[in-house]
């Protein structure tokens, strides 16, 4: 089996993530990359949830919540 990229599976995961927000209704505008992990020789590069209106974080509880 191939080593996993850290960078590809990142993206992937957040892609995976932004798929499932959509389906929710959810938007988070600032979905990314951590550009600090990205840099690092130490950390693993890691997903950004970053910025979202208050009612963008509404929707996320209430979706997260309607799954538990």
């Amino acid at each position: 089996m191939e080593p996993v990229d850290p960078i590809e599976d990142a993206e992937e995961a957040r892609n995976e993530l932004r798929d499932a927000l959509t389906e929710a209704g959810v938007l988070l505008p600032s979905l990314g990359l951590d550009v600090v992990s990205l840099g690092s020789h130490y950390l693993p590069p890691l997903v950004d949830l970053g910025r979202c209106h208050p009612r963008e974080a509404r929707k996320l509880a209430s979706a997260l919540r309607s799954r538990a």
